[in-house]
């Protein structure tokens, strides 16, 4: 896929990728040039505005044979001060989304021309090779008459540093990018094709490729432990549920355990709480806690960081019928807590709940649970941040800095002594799963928090970032994959 080498306008390529900087101009770093008349014409595109150095502005010049790559294409970077990680991975997917609609084979980037004081070239390398991977992707969905789709086959990078120390950063790079796309891929597909059952099988075929412990408890096994909040969700289902374990461990003892909780709800139709038919539609992506933590675990298995990490995905559909669970029902759940039941559309936090007990149980020290949990967490804070809370700060920066890292945007909300006081509030029952719409998603965090008690816990609510809208520079619209890259930099940098 990738080949590294010096810069050399002489060996042909459909497209070579080039940075500009508002405040530079072109340069390609004293490299010989086949045609030094050529390049000042260029210089003469930039000054004149037919090629913009502003911000992610795409310019194609083709060069009429006049060097190796037939078409030049540059990307506005804007000023080189201002440049930022979150600029530089939409630049590289715009780029190479320009690249995949022009149906191009085989393509190139002078990655030094994207270098400053900041970002050098085995930074760039992970970078671009991340963005590669999210730009170009596609859900193929099940249409009878799919176009075929036109496949970049390679990339040469120019660069002046030596190969072999790019290719652990183009490789994790890539990495990191395919494996959120595997994430996408398991939210965009219909709740028809991917039951509790196909997530279980999912998980043991990657457990199988990458040599992870996995354990598959079925509805037997989680009665007999008396999961009750897990299974009361369960109760209206005609399929069965699946609790999902994975452990991967990367130090001698099993000690210092990361413990990763995904909400796997593969499709909600709020039980006897029912959604209105607008809501409903979209809830195939309720799972999409459980694919950012197998997306993780997809980069770990790859990366092998030197952590232990345990999976726990608690897998079930969420339906209406005789048998299901209802408003007013008190539920026992794994810790023996008991919850009455005030709201069956706020069953995220039920199943959540035996899962972060279940991953204490099996020696999680530190834990962090991702979920589509509240519709309140979008009013909150909009679809482009995932709500954060915590009962511990130190671990909280640690998934903050890594999210940093990847742009995952994340932004903390508060639990305080009354929040806990409203989930806490129910004459029949230690707890109650609804207090009120007000701090709806507080409320979610902080009904999770009664069952992480003292083990430090991190909450985040992706309910209105695992999916887009609209097309961006990275992801089609649809599943984005959040979070996959920010809990995997968390577990290798932890």
């Amino acid at each position: 896929m990738f080949f590294i080498d010096k810069l050399d306008l002489k060996k042909e390529q459909e497209f070579l990728i080039v940075g500009l900087f508002e405040d530079e101009g072109l340069a390609f770093n004293g490299s010989e040039l086949e045609n030094s008349d050529w390049i000042g014409h260029i210089q003469d595109f930039i000054s004149t505005g037919d090629i913009s150095p502003q911000k992610k502005e795409v310019s194609i010049i083709h060069t009429f044979n006049k060097t190796g790559p037939k078409r030049l294409l540059f990307v506005g970077l804007g000023k080189k001060q201002d440049v930022t990680t979150e600029l530089i991975r939409e630049a590289f997917g715009k780029a190479c989304k320009t690249l995949k609609a022009k149906q191009a084979a085989t393509g190139a980037i002078y990655l030094d021309s994207f270098a400053t004081e900041n970002f050098d070239a085995k930074r760039l390398a992970h970078i671009f090779a991340e963005a590669l991977a999210l730009s170009t992707y596609t859900f193929n969905g099940y249409k009878t008459n799919k176009k075929e789709q036109s496949k970049l086959e390679s990339i040469t990078i120019y660069t002046d540093l030596a190969p072999e120390s790019l290719k652990d950063d183009l490789n994790s790079g890539y990495v990191y990018g395919t494996a959120t796309n595997s994430a996408r891929t398991l939210v965009n597909t219909p709740a028809n094709f991917l039951t509790a059952t196909d997530l279980a099988n999912y998980a043991i075929r990657l457990a199988e490729k990458y040599g992870f412990a996995v354990e598959i408890l079925e509805k037997a096994d989680c009665e007999k432990l008396g999961m009750g909040a897990f299974l009361a969700v369960n109760q209206g289902s005609d399929q069965p549920p699946k609790l999902i374990v994975l452990k991967y461990q990367g130090k001698q003892e099993w000690k210092d355990v990361i413990g990763l909780v995904g909400k796997g709800i593969t499709f909600d139709t709020g039980g006897y709480s029912l959604k209105p038919r607008d809501g409903m539609v979209g809830m195939k992506t309720d799972m999409g806690g459980a694919a950012a933590v197998l997306g993780a675990m997809e980069i770990i298995g790859e990366r092998k960081p030197k952590q232990n990490v345990l999976a726990v995905i608690p897998a079930t559909d969420n339906m209406v019928s005789g048998k299901a669970f209802k408003p007013d029902d008190v539920i026992t759940s794994l810790s023996g807590k008991t919850i009455e039941v005030l709201n069956t559309d706020a069953e995220g936090r039920l199943v959540l709940a035996d899962a972060v007990t279940y991953a204490k149980q099996l020696g999680a020290n530190y834990l962090i649970d991702v979920a589509t949990l509240t519709g309140g967490v979008i009013v909150a804070l909009g679809s482009d941040k995932t709500g954060a809370m915590t009962n511990n700060e130190d671990l909280y920066t640690k998934v903050f800095v890594a999210s940093k890292q990847t742009d995952e945007m994340i932004w903390q909300l508060p639990i305080t002594e009354k929040d806990k006081e409203k989930v806490r509030n129910s004459k029949i029952a230690d707890l109650n799963n609804s207090p009120s719409r007000e701090g709806h998603a507080i409320m979610g965090g902080a009904f999770i928090g009664e069952f992480a008690e003292d083990t430090p816990w991190v909450h985040l609510d992706i309910a209105g970032t695992s999916v887009v809208k609209a097309n961006t520079d990275l992801c089609p619209a649809g599943a984005t994959g959040v979070m996959v890259r920010t809990l995997a930099t968390f577990v290798n940098e932890f």
